[in-house]
């Protein structure tokens, strides 16, 4: 089950599933201001550094890890995952991180955090290896199976099994308000097969497609049972959430955060 957690003026979502320090977060909490108002995780569409870094810390402090030991994303809609260690923490502008839209860990205290605002939010926990993982999956992403990669990626690194780990997607734009055009859902057949076709509905010359389902059936299919979904979709909650689309782009970015922490017996 996914639950909101308050503490003061923040606000995150988190899973009943994973039981290290984790986070989705809302645009609740933070010091931004205007569009960006207030808990903006990112730079490069014209909040402050000094804002990003206060929100970052903000958050840590609610949350339980340590911003001086958390490793970014600079996303580009791939299926490049990283493994990552406390080497590759280069502070907290996600814009100085090699490219890419997953990253992985086994370091105990290291926390990785990716970005979205509509993209499906996916983080990762093996409690017998104590792993981690974290995921940014646009339709791009999503079709390019970096759910599954992710999985396979804590296999090869870290010798988890796929029936150990718990998955846990966050808010994104619901099968309510993700319309297309044909190239989404033809991509997602080919990605996947017939055994996605309930999550898209086709609506004149357009489409819906429930990119949360599909990220479901690609954990399914890489090994992963124990799935959490969240029912909150960023374009129905503007207020909570940003959306790309709502907001034609003038917003700021939550984050999704995970803290490699050490297995006790």
């Amino acid at each position: 089950m996914i639950t909101t957690k308050k503490q003061n003026a923040l606000e995150y979502l988190v899973s009943s599933e994973i039981s290290v320090p984790h986070a989705f977060t809302t645009r609740l909490g933070g010091v931004s201001t205007g569009c960006f108002a207030s808990l903006n995780l990112t730079v490069g569409r014209g909040d402050t550094m000094e804002n990003v870094e206060e929100n970052i810390r903000i958050l840590s402090r609610g949350v339980g890890f340590d911003p001086e030991r958390i490793v970014l994303t600079r996303q580009i809609h791939s299926d490049i995952v990283r493994v990552v260690t406390d080497a590759d923490c280069l502070g907290l502008c996600h814009q100085v991180y090699p490219q890419c839209d997953g990253l992985v860990t086994n370091t105990h205290g290291l926390a990785i955090m990716v970005f979205t605002a509509d993209c499906t939010p996916l983080l990762f926990w093996d409690p017998v290896t104590g792993a981690v993982g974290a995921a940014h999956a646009g339709w791009r992403g999503t079709a390019s199976d970096i759910a599954g990669k992710t999985v396979r990626t804590m296999e090869k690194a870290f010798g988890c099994r796929p029936e150990n780990i718990r998955a846990a997607i966050g808010p994104n734009i619901g099968f309510c308000h993700f319309e297309t055009g044909a190239d989404v859902p033809q991509a997602m057949l080919e990605a996947f097969g017939a055994g996605v076709e309930p999550f898209i509905r086709p609506a004149g010359e357009k489409y819906y497609v429930d990119l949360k389902e599909i990220n479901r059936f690609a954990l399914n299919r890489a090994g992963v049972s124990s799935v959490d979904v969240s029912t909150d979709c960023t374009m129905c909650s503007t207020s909570r959430f940003w959306s790309h689309r709502a907001t034609l782009g003038m917003r700021g970015a939550q984050g999704a955060v995970i803290q490699c922490k050490e297995v006790r017996p």
